[in-house]
């Protein structure tokens, strides 16, 4: 079943139009091969230049570093689920030694540790499409695809989870528009707000983590977008089909974003998530999964490599 949810999931991508990408390619672009990986979409930054990336129809996770430009498998679900997962945004607790997975068409979010690959703990969400995750100082914040509201997963003292809270959401947000609707999420002005990604409607709004109240952020027009990333002021949002990620300066309010920067590659291919690295023998950088959606007949997934600033 679940393996045809994922293949159901990515013929429905491969529907979405693509849009030419604006500016030109960087010199500097490399990309890092997922060997054995049957398909991609999640990524996440851990210690230092270390990266982890997800098997979306498996749920098998990958570990690499950006440095040294490697990645090998280092949770094999196999091992410890009879069924294969799925592994679609995720975020590495470094405090904790915690990964948070969102699962996709299964309904639910999987932890593991970090250092041990093990898994944690799996926590059912909803139906739908479990598609991204972001952390707070509290926890970690889901969004389902199909649904009007977020999944909150609490994590106290030395990693202690707490169960699952719903939040339903109010405003431009809540609305269900296209295949998928709330897609990327992310944490700003220190977990008191936080951002998401809307797919079916190109835009991007706030959302207050306490009543689920909902605003659009004004100067934001981001059609195909995907996973999304907040580093202070700064908000890049992956464009899939787009072949693109585009970077904005946020307001302090949160309520509007002036456009910086369009960054493509001649390497991206349906990029879906990107992390970011600071500490990387070229700078800033930005790695993002290619996740192929409109290539049935891919036999490689891969992170791409290009500078955060454009």
């Amino acid at each position: 079943m679940q393996r045809r949810t994922a293949m159901v999931f990515l013929a429905l991508m491969g529907l979405l139009a693509p849009v030419s990408p604006a500016t030109a390619t960087s010199p500097k672009d490399a990309v890092i091969v997922l060997e054995g990986a049957k398909s991609a979409e999640g990524i996440a930054a851990g210690d230092g230049t270390t990266f982890y990336a997800g098997d979306l129809q498996l749920g098998d996770i990958y570990r690499g570093d950006i440095n040294s430009g490697k990645a090998k498998l280092f949770i094999d679900v196999s091992k410890f689920d009879a069924a294969p997962r799925a592994a679609v945004g995720m975020k590495a607790d470094l405090r904790n030694d915690l990964l948070f997975v969102a699962g996709g068409a299964t309904g639910k979010a999987y932890v593991y540790d970090t250092a041990s690959g093990e898994p944690v703990r799996d926590y059912t969400l909803a139906p739908g499409f479990i598609n991204d995750v972001t952390l707070t100082d509290e926890g970690a914040w889901f969004t389902n695809s199909v649904a009007a509201e977020l999944y909150f997963i609490p994590v106290g003292r030395h990693g202690r989870l707490g169960d699952v809270q719903k939040l339903a959401l109010h405003g431009p947000a809540a609305k269900i528009a296209g295949t998928f609707s709330l897609n990327g999420i992310a944490a700003a002005d220190d977990g008191r707000t936080l951002i998401v990604a809307h797919s079916g409607l190109g835009r991007l709004f706030t959302v207050d983590p306490e009543t689920g109240n909902s605003a659009v952020i004004a100067g934001v027009d981001v059609p195909n977008v995907d996973g999304i990333l907040v580093r202070g002021s700064q908000l890049w949002a992956v464009q899939n089909f787009s072949n693109q990620i585009s970077r904005f300066r946020l307001a302090d309010d949160l309520a509007s974003a002036e456009p910086r920067k369009v960054i493509t590659s001649a390497e991206f291919k349906v990029p879906t998530t990107v992390a970011f690295f600071g500490d990387t023998r070229d700078g800033d950088t930005l790695a993002a999964v290619n996740a192929k959606f409109n290539d049935t007949t891919a036999t490689q997934y891969e992170v791409v490599l290009v500078p955060a600033w454009g």
